[in-house]
């Protein structure tokens, strides 16, 4: 589905990004981990079109995007949300779907009472807020949902953009561990469904084994192993350098 090849971005001295061969199959959900400064963020803004690559190529569905820019790259369906939720917390929860299904479809809207204006974007987005179990929340401001329920929006709001890939980054990072479980089982239920590949960029390990297909791991830079949950667990150059007490879980 996607594939770089010999992906490339410096930031002065420092690779953040070296000579990465990547890969995202359709229909799964991969999980990319390292520790902080492995080159994970970056990656994901060189395929999301956030950062331009030094070197390199970016494909996806046999069409190379390595030059487009971010909203040529969401016309093909790739889109991501953000570690920090990026949300209009003035705007009501349904309004903020709205928003996004707008921006999809190229058309600009008053920022207030956006969905009110249009039944059929209304009806799309009381339905991707029912998929996502905020339905009962749809006249509530964004600003006035808990954490967690502001996690599920932010996916929602992207997963609104119809992207056929969707890069999640720490989905879960800043909620309580009860409200984890509730946030991936949403996403595996949307990948299951065949309707999106995903990718999340996380550092909670017991999430990554739990729900992921496939991890990748990075370092420095690089990819320093790519195999199932199982194969993670159990290799041995992962476990020096970041599963720690994981790796007999």
């Amino acid at each position: 589905m996607l594939s770089t090849k010999s992906l490339v971005k410096y930031f002065g001295d420092t690779h953040a990004v070296d000579r990465v061969d990547f890969t995202v199959n359709q229909g799964e959900l991969l999980a990319l981990i390292g520790s902080n400064g492995a080159g994970k963020t970056s990656l994901v803004n060189l395929i999301s079109g956030l950062l331009r690559a030094d070197s390199g190529q970016i494909h996806f569905q046999g069409t190379d995007v390595t030059h487009q820019s971010i909203h040529e790259r969401i016309a093909e369906g790739i889109a991501r949300s953000f570690q920090l939720v990026n949300l209009f917390d003035q705007l009501s929860t349904l309004d903020n779907i709205a928003l996004s299904i707008f921006s999809r479809e190229g058309k600009t809207r008053r920022l207030f009472t956006l969905a009110d204006h249009d039944s059929a974007v209304r009806d799309e987005a009381t339905e991707v807020l029912r998929q996502f179990g905020l339905e009962a929340r749809a006249r509530m401001v964004a600003g006035g949902l808990s954490q967690g329920e502001r996690k599920l929006l932010d996916v929602a709001v992207a997963y609104a953009l119809r992207p056929k890939l969707l890069f999640l980054d720490e989905p879960t990072s800043g909620v309580s561990t009860r409200e984890k479980a509730p946030i991936m089982d949403v996403i595996t239920a949307i990948v299951r469904s065949g309707k999106i590949t995903a990718v999340i960029i996380e550092h909670d390990m017991d999430v990554v084994f739990k729900y992921s297909d496939r991890i990748v791991v990075m370092h420095q830079g690089t990819i320093l192993a790519d195999g199932t949950p199982d194969q993670i667990r159990t290799n041995d150059q992962v476990t020096m350098t970041l599963l720690g007490t994981h790796a007999g879980a």
